[in-house]
C-alpha cells in the first residue's frame, strides 16, 4: 500500500470510529485529520467534495465489510433465522466491548444525513437493500415466498437498526439479546 493510500485508509477508519461514536455532524474535519494523523490537504486530495464524499465513502466500506459478514454466516449456517441470531449476537458483543458507545455508521449518516445530502441517502439505502438482499436470499432458500422474504429481511433490519440505536439510549446491550430471541417469531412461517 502506497503512502497515499494509507494516508486515504486511516482517514476512513477514523471516520468509521468518530462516525459510530458521535455522529456526523458532531465529527468535524479538523478532528478526522487530527486523530488520524494526517496532514490538512490530504482531505481535499484523497476526498475533493469533503466531508461529504469522506462519509460516502465510509457508508459503501462498511457497508460491504458487513455485507460480506453477513454472506459468511449465512452461508455457515443452517437456516436464516440461525444466521440472523448469530449476526445479532456479534452486534451485541461489539456494542458490550464499547459499552454500547457505539453504533452502526451508516444508521447515524442515514439518519443525520438522509434528508438534506442526496449522495449520502442513496448511499446508504443501497447498503441497507444489499443488506435486506443479503438476507431475503436466505429466507427464499429455507422455503419464504420472495415477496415475504423481502418483506421480512426489510422488517429484520429495522429491527436490528433500531435496537442499535435503543442500546446507545440505554447503555444495555441486553436490548439485542431481547431481539434476539424475538427473530424467529419475525423470520419464521
Amino acid at each position: 500500500m502506497s503512502k497515499g493510500e494509507e494516508t486515504r485508509e486511516k482517514m476512513i477508519q477514523t471516520a468509521t470510529r468518530l462516525f459510530q461514536a458521535q455522529g456526523y455532524a458532531a465529527t468535524g474535519i479538523k478532528q478526522i485529520l487530527s486523530e488520524s494523523g494526517t496532514p490538512r490537504g490530504s482531505m481535499y486530495f484523497h476526498f475533493p467534495a469533503g466531508k461529504e464524499e469522506l462519509a460516502a465513502e465510509v457508508v459503501a466500506r462498511h457497508g460491504e465489510d458487513f455485507a460480506q459478514t453477513l454472506e459468511d454466516v449465512m452461508n455457515a449456517s443452517p437456516d436464516a433465522v440461525t444466521s440472523a441470531r448469530q449476526i445479532v449476537d456479534l452486534l451485541a458483543r461489539e456494542c458490550e466491548a464499547t459499552a454500547c458507545q457505539t453504533g452502526c455508521p451508516v444508521g447515524a449518516i442515514a439518519f443525520e444525513m438522509a434528508n438534506t445530502s442526496e449522495r449520502l441517502r442513496k448511499a446508504t439505502r443501497e447498503v441497507f437493500e444489499r443488506w435486506s438482499g443479503i438476507l431475503a436470499r436466505r429466507l427464499s432458500a429455507d422455503g419464504i415466498s420472495p415477496d415475504d422474504a423481502r418483506q421480512r429481511a426489510h422488517a429484520a433490519i429495522c429491527a436490528i437498526e433500531g435496537a442499535l440505536v435503543l442500546t446507545r439510549a440505554y447503555g444495555d446491550a441486553g436490548i439485542l439479546y431481547d431481539l434476539r430471541e424475538r427473530l424467529p417469531a419475525l423470520l419464521s412461517d
